[in-house]
């Protein structure tokens, strides 16, 4: 005879039955089991879990228990023979279950490795080659987790490179896809792992041997590791400099020799030495004309006096006239500094020269003149270029408009808006228009005084 219990009371044994005494007289007594049925659907609930069990067994007994003792670091460049599968952003690594210190990278997948880079800090790059991983599987997302996909390793070979951790007790990692795209990159993944292209083309190993020095990122902590990053990009940037100090040294040289033969040839070309039609020598001559002046004018040759101002205010005439026509016959020294320096090519101008050269235009009863108009600004026109027909030029256009500010007037003549300003500045000291100087801006109107008298 069993044991006997109080009324209403209950017990669960060890296969999880559920016993109870009748709770009064002629009360049916419980089952002592559950039915058949239910016993057979939970054998098969545990029996699909038998597979995946049984090889993270096998996993655990290849691995040696450890896991992110696998990664080594690396630059994230690809090596020689290795391709791009795909990448994505936003993946969490785990060490077995363990959350690490490397939440939110970018994950690529090559034919070779496994490479995860932080989206902050890229310098901390990190790799796994795909010949390490046993096998993969993924795993769902649930409430407030995001789809993983597990990355079963064999242990980590005796040669390995330094990585971000010499052990851990797992054998396994998590690659947590915040972002999505966990479908794509284990479908892509499974391929390499089938395909296992690594076997046909191995990488070289000069590259492989370039991941030496990324420890020293790590293990330089605190203010030690501060000062080795700063004087490490110091050096990067003095050999930069170098490097493209020495480009633009070989560039001058080999500019210079272009110089030296073209004038070489143009001397030719005026002596009429050879076979070479006139056509040839107009079309060459262009060609000389649109990469600069074929003989500038230099100090080297005519000195640092008044004589080099004279010949440089001579070669001013040649370079401006033109530009003036179209222009109207007026051009700020700005705007002469920089067309004429880049007519120049290497011979460049300093300012004090071309002022001092512009100078001397009018004492060498040259066709262009220096202006300086009341507020200083100084500029270069013909000498054919008539004040009363530009005052009567400006006075025409504001009658029109009724009244207009000098970035108006500039945009209806077609020049820069400060000679626009100076004109209109001109005509009103010659009495022709009158200012409204307000908050919204300084406005030109006709003086009728001038016109209605």
């Amino acid at each position: 005879m069993g044991p006997t219990f109080p009324p209403g009371h209950r017990r669960t044994d060890r296969q999880g039955a559920l016993h109870a005494r009748p709770h009064g007289p002629g009360s049916p007594p419980r089952p002592a089991s559950a039915p058949p049925a239910a016993r057979g659907r939970r054998r098969l609930s545990s029996t699909r879990l038998i597979a995946p069990e049984r090889r993270r067994g096998r996993a655990a007994e290849a691995g040696l228990l450890a896991a992110m003792d696998r990664f080594v670091w690396t630059s994230g460049l690809l090596e020689i023979n290795e391709t791009l599968v795909i990448q994505q952003r936003g993946v969490r690594i785990y060490d077995g279950e363990e959350k690490i210190k490397f939440d939110a990278g970018t994950l690529l997948l090559s034919t070779h490795r496994l490479i995860w880079r932080d989206q902050k800090n890229h310098e901390c790059c990190m790799a796994i080659p795909l010949s390490q991983i046993v096998f993969i599987e993924e795993q769902a997302a649930g409430i407030g987790k995001s789809a993983k996909i597990v990355v079963h390793l064999h242990p980590a070979p005796a040669s390995k490179e330094p990585g971000p951790f010499q052990s851990s007790k797992n054998s396994y990692i998590k690659l947590s896809f915040k972002e999505h795209g966990q479908i794509e990159f284990y479908r892509r993944l499974s391929e390499e792992m089938t395909q296992r292209r690594w076997e046909n083309m191995p990488v070289s190993q000069s590259l492989q041997t370039n991941r030496g020095p990324q420890p020293g990122r790590i293990r330089a902590v605190g203010i030690v590791g501060i000062e080795r990053k700063l004087e490490e990009k110091r050096k990067e940037t003095d050999k930069n400099i170098s490097e493209a100090f020495e480009d633009l040294s070989k560039l001058m040289v080999k500019a210079k020799e272009m110089v030296e033969l073209s004038k070489s040839i143009a001397n030719k070309i005026k002596e009429k030495q050879g076979d070479i039609t006139e056509d040839e020598t107009i079309r060459f001559k262009s060609y000389l004309l649109s990469m600069g002046i074929a003989n500038p004018v230099t100090r080297e040759t005519y000195g640092s006096g008044t004589q080099y101002h004279m010949q440089l205010a001579k070669q001013l005439v040649g370079i401006l006239q033109a530009p003036l026509e179209e222009r109207g016959g007026i051009m700020s020294l700005t705007e002469v500094y920089c067309l004429v320096n880049r007519a120049r090519g290497m011979e460049l101008l300093s300012p004090e020269d071309l002022v001092n050269a512009c100078k001397m235009l009018e004492a060498l009863k040259l066709p262009l003149r220096l202006r300086v108009f009341d507020s200083g600004v100084m500029v270069i026109e013909l000498q054919s270029h008539k004040e009363e027909e530009m005052v009567a030029s400006a006075l025409e256009t504001v009658s029109e408009k009724g009244s207009l500010t000098s970035e108006e007037f500039a945009k209806l003549v077609g020049m820069s808006v400060l000679l626009a300003k100076e004109r209109l500045l001109l005509a009103e000291k010659m009495g022709h228009l009158c200012r409204d100087d307000s908050v919204e801006g300084l406005r030109f109107y006709p003086n009728l005084f001038m016109t209605q008298s």
